[in-house]
């Protein structure tokens, strides 16, 4: 029975007939926090992001269009390995090696910022002609947290072990040790704060290789904007200058994955939620539909 009034289809904005064989991005939800320090709940956050972007206005005229013709699809929520927080990277990097045999374009919903380097593991034993491109109000950069290597404070040192190539943008909040080592490779926010969007766009733009791979952690955004995270940090982007900054990148890089995450809901608010759905939105169509 087809109700003639039913509720949009539960996946990433909601559409209908998804068809893997012809989606060219597919996206995995990740309900996984393990390793979150201070305020846990990220594992919420793939539900709220799907649930918020199922509300978005399918076409939107800024892009004049509709994302959803890129063809996307949504898996089924991936379960969480609570054994070791290592299992749980190797878990993400079988699942992304199988999208990319099937030459797809994977999306990771967070959960914690740990989901990044499962991706990025499997992007690197393909290749490392790639940059990532880390948006992120921390470094993120310790070698090792509370007993293990991969902990959501410590994904950029994992990640740099992997490729070459790494830029971290809108960090305000790092440990001694990393901004010794790391700094050449880290646009600060104290310094993005004298720059133009465009400024910033051409920064990251030489300081990267043609292919990206995007990891986002919400908490880049102030939390006047983005309070539903497990670690704010004060001073942070605007929603209005990330998504500037992202599609001025995209018209001269290739996304070839990326993750969004942090995402950790609060109760009754709901538009830190449609926030992170919308910038996901930007971001696949400042990528794929040109």
């Amino acid at each position: 029975m087809n109700l003639l009034n039913s509720m949009p289809e539960y996946n990433l904005f909601g559409i209908e007939d998804q068809d893997f064989k012809k989606a060219k991005v597919v996206v995995i939800p990740i309900p996984y926090d393990s390793t979150s320090t201070y305020k846990v709940g990220s594992r919420e956050g793939p539900r709220s992001i799907i649930e918020a972007s199922r509300s978005l206005e399918p076409y939107d005229d800024e892009i004049g269009g509709y994302v959803k013709d890129i063809g996307i699809y949504t898996t089924e929520e991936l379960q969480p390995d609570f054994d070791s927080p290592k299992k749980m990277v190797d878990r993400i990097s079988k699942e992304v090696s199988i999208l990319l045999d099937e030459n797809k374009v994977p999306i990771l919903l967070g959960g914690e910022h740990t989901i990044a380097v499962g991706a990025v593991k499997a992007f690197s034993e393909r290749s490392d002609d790639f940059s990532v491109l880390h948006f992120d109000a921390h470094a993120d950069s310790r070698d090792e947290l509370f007993g293990t290597k991969y902990c959501h404070a410590c994904i950029m040192a994992r990640i740099r072990e992997m490729c070459s190539s790494c830029y971290s943008v809108g960090v305000r909040s790092i440990d001694e040790n990393s901004a010794k080592k790391y700094s050449k490779s880290i646009l600060y926010m104290k310094d993005m704060n004298k720059m133009s969007a465009k400024e910033i766009a051409d920064t990251i733009i030489k300081n990267t290789r043609k292919k990206i791979y995007l990891t986002v952690d919400l908490d880049v955004i102030d939390p006047s904007e983005m309070p539903s995270t497990g670690t704010p940090e004060p001073g942070g982007m605007s929603f209005k200058e990330i998504k500037e900054i992202i599609m001025l990148v995209m018209k001269k890089r290739e996304l070839i994955g990326a993750d969004f995450n942090e995402l950790c809901p609060i109760q009754q608010v709901n538009a830190p939620n449609v926030l992170a759905a919308k910038l996901i939105y930007f971001t696949l169509a400042s990528a794929f539909r040109r």
